[in-house]
């Protein structure tokens, strides 16, 4: 018997307030991620991308619908989803091993086991010699890393990507993002990324999902199947399918078109 989707998001829509008056953010919106997937999210600015990412995190509530993770309706400030923002959000004045365990000891569980998870995923992605220096001391792609490992350190059932490598430069970005993607598929992680760059989000994804412009809905669903030597984000890029999906979705986002 097939298992139902990780993650279940029912005609949600969101509504807020502004000086104009009230904006519809996204409207009937609904996608299913399967457990162990990497979903990109691309579309137009402004149509609700991060929106839907931070109701899926429990940060904002819908107007309507609803979002499952394992049949279960998040609520607010929910532990079942972790968080990757646009910046590291690094804490400058703790150490690499202090911010590591900020999201632990946000939900007040640092013991002795979570501790020694959070000490083993730095030793296997190459920062346990950084645990005692400050974040002054890391490169940018090093930051991201420590940043990544603050939220598998919760152990969350799915990880949400905001734009997590626009604030680095071109080069890094490339390396940092085929890092990310190794470490997401040896921790067996669900994860759903929000992304301008389709180039990144075709080289990282199993599917993508093209939102249309506001009010935010699904445009169309890209499985992504690449035929390239090794599943990477860098070697995907070589794949000779990978421009024939960029110019399909290029296309789609043209809001002149």
């Amino acid at each position: 018997m097939k298992a139902g989707p990780l993650v279940e998001v029912r005609d949600l829509t969101v509504k807020y307030h502004s000086p104009e008056g009230e904006i519809t953010a996204l409207q009937n919106l609904s996608l299913e991620v399967g457990e162990g997937e990497f979903v990109g999210i691309v579309g137009p600015s402004g149509c609700g991308k991060s929106t839907m990412l931070n109701v899926i995190a429990g940060l904002i509530p819908s107007s309507g619908g609803e979002v499952l993770i394992k049949g279960t309706a998040v609520r607010r400030g929910t532990k079942m989803v972790g968080y990757m923002p646009q910046s590291d959000q690094l804490f400058e004045w703790r150490t690499i091993w202090k911010n590591v365990l900020l999201g632990l000891e946000v939900q007040n569980n640092v013991n002795e086991q979570t501790k020694a998870f959070a000490r083993k995923l730095l030793e296997n992605y190459g920062l346990i010699d950084f645990a005692h220096s400050y974040p002054s001391r890391l490169s940018g792609g090093m930051r991201q890393r420590v940043a990544l490992i603050r939220t598998l350190a919760v152990n969350p059932e799915i990880l949400l990507l905001d734009e997590a490598f626009s604030a680095l430069d071109y080069q890094t970005r490339l390396v940092v993002a085929d890092e990310v993607k190794q470490i997401i598929v040896k921790e067996n992680k669900t994860a759903i990324l929000v992304t301008h760059d389709i180039a990144e989000a075709i080289s990282m994804s199993d599917k993508i999902v093209v939102l249309t412009k506001r009010p935010g809905s699904i445009k169309s669903i890209h499985s992504i199947e690449l035929t390239c030597s090794e599943k990477t984000p860098l070697k995907s890029r070589e794949a000779p399918e990978f421009r024939l999906y960029f110019n399909s979705i290029w296309k789609e986002l043209d809001v002149h078109a």
